[in-house]
């Protein structure tokens, strides 16, 4: 377990300070599992753009393949 040093803005510690009061909740678990969450949106989102960006290069590929096809059939 790694030890930091944080600085919040005071409404978002106020806020945090609330919500953990009434969960009885530790604000360290709290922050953590907010961490945690935050975490994994942030990797669906840089999967999601890898994703757009490598289904762009694959369907130009794709696009010449078939125009290839197209010609051959057409020879034929």
């Amino acid at each position: 377990m790694k030890i930091l040093s944080l600085k919040l803005d005071d409404n978002i510690f106020n806020e945090a300070e609330e919500i953990t009061g009434k969960l009885k909740l530790a604000r360290n678990r709290y922050i953590n599992e907010a961490v945690s969450i935050y975490n994994r949106v942030n990797r669906k989102r840089l999967l999601k753009s890898q994703l757009q960006k490598e289904s762009k290069l694959v369907g130009k590929d794709s696009m010449n393949i078939l125009h290839e096809f197209e010609k051959l059939m057409d020879e034929n």
